[in-house]
């Protein structure tokens, strides 16, 4: 009874001792950490890690050196395996928490809230990928340890790897999805191609990437709606990103405007709007008719701004300020739908005028030469002959829409002969 008493004093005492160096440990690294980035972030992260880790060893190494009259107890082992087990798992704990600590001093040089973050929102991206990546390595190779320390799992370990390759294999065909938007996570942290904070037109919808993971990606709608898309969507389909080069992007405000509209005053006008506005970042600004059909101008204003938020701002007020312009400066130059009515008497200028040269009048029935094609006229009638065989009749409703009439061919001897019924002496007469 003395050793088991024995036994619970000293992983007690093991226990006591333990946590008092870990809070000593704590207090002066926070006040180290007043001055110094990297202690505040041990405080803060590694604190309760390094606590747990540090107690659960201690207590088992005073079972271990406590327990000497016990050595072949099976509880002896059971406690001893348990132990072991926790070490395992506040170990991998605590490697994480260093990580963790690792990236956060790393990202604190790189700062988002600049106007010119490209490079720091790339890191970002980057870092925050492998901090993920890291600790699902972390807790498998923990996971794995611990298994191995159960006698059966190392006994099994042979067939494990001897049957990987079918595993493997099987494995990859189940978690095909899963694997591609892992890789495809990957691909788009260190292919630059979208970052952190981005500004992207997803599916129809303008927003930001808001978070970024191995399998999926978050873009904040303008309206504070969150489309989540799978990571393998940004690597299999077109997107537009606004701020993969710079923030600074350009925009547009169209008019649809009648012809009167005065385009250089205009010019004038947009100019005199942006260079009083903060939204304009100074860059462009351009006022060009780019369209003039349909009885109506188009008016195309160009304008850019320091980022995508200030560049929507900046076209609504471009949009506001020119419509008010031109319904309270220059009403004429809205835009209008033209009806123009004709007089009975004809004499409007811009109604028919009568011919100067008479028109010759045929008799009833009568085709005029310039109506036919084939016929009406000696060349017309050079190419009925030349679209008609020697032996065939002309049929005008066949022989492309021409009139029928008297077809004429060379006989044997050079002459003609009419084949419209009349006489032969009559055509001779």
């Amino acid at each position: 009874m003395q050793s088991y008493l024995w036994t619970v004093v000293a992983a007690f005492a093991a226990a006591t001792i333990a946590f008092l160096a870990v809070e000593v440990t704590h207090r002066l690294v926070r006040r180290l950490g007043r001055n110094s980035l990297l202690m505040g972030e041990l405080a803060d992260h590694a604190h309760r890690p390094l606590k747990v880790a540090t107690t659960v060893l201690a207590v088992q190494f005073g079972i271990r050196f406590s327990t000497g009259y016990a050595v072949g107890d099976q509880w002896r082992r059971v406690v001893l395996h348990l132990l072991v087990l926790c070490v395992i798992a506040s170990t991998a704990w605590l490697v994480a928490a260093l990580l963790v600590v690792c990236e956060d001093v790393a990202l604190a040089r790189f700062r988002i809230d600049v106007p010119d973050n490209r490079h720091a929102r790339r890191v970002r991206t980057q870092v925050v990928m492998l901090r993920r990546l890291t600790i699902a390595v972390i807790v498998v190779l923990a996971v794995g340890v611990m298994l191995m320390t159960f006698p059966s799992v190392r006994g099994i370990g042979a067939g494990v790897l001897t049957s990987a390759g079918v595993v493997g294999v099987v494995a990859a065909l189940a978690a095909q999805s899963l694997l591609g938007n892992v890789f495809a996570g990957l691909q788009l942290a260190f292919s630059d191609a979208v970052r952190l904070d981005d500004v992207v037109v997803v599916e129809g919808e303008w927003g930001r990437i808001e978070e970024l993971t191995l399998s999926y990606v978050v873009v904040q709608i303008w309206d504070d709606r969150r489309l989540i898309l799978p990571t393998s969507y940004f690597t299999s389909k077109p997107f537009q990103n606004w701020t993969r080069t710079q923030a600074a992007v350009l925009g547009t405000a169209e008019f649809d405007l009648d012809w009167a509209v005065p385009v250089q005053t205009m010019r004038e006008e947009l100019r005199r709007l942006v260079e009083n506005t903060e939204l304009w970042d100074g860059r462009v600004c351009v006022l060009q008719v780019t369209d003039a059909t349909g009885g109506n101008v188009r008016v195309r204003a160009l304008v850019s701004a320091a980022n995508a938020g200030n560049l929507w701002d900046l076209r609504c007020l471009v949009r506001e300020h020119l419509v008010g312009w031109v319904r309270e400066q220059r009403p004429t130059a809205m835009p209008r739908v033209r009806t123009e009515l004709g007089d009975a008497t004809g004499d409007l200028p811009w109604q028919w005028v009568q011919q100067r040269r008479p028109v010759r009048r045929r008799p009833d029935g009568a085709v005029p030469d310039d109506a036919r094609l084939f016929g009406g006229s000696d060349d017309g009638d050079a190419r009925s002959e030349a679209f008609v065989g020697p032996d065939e009749p002309d049929d005008g409703h066949r022989r492309g829409g021409a009139e029928p009439g008297p077809s004429r061919r060379p006989e044997v001897d050079g002459r003609e002969r009419i084949d419209a019924g009349e006489p032969a002496d009559n055509h001779r007469r």
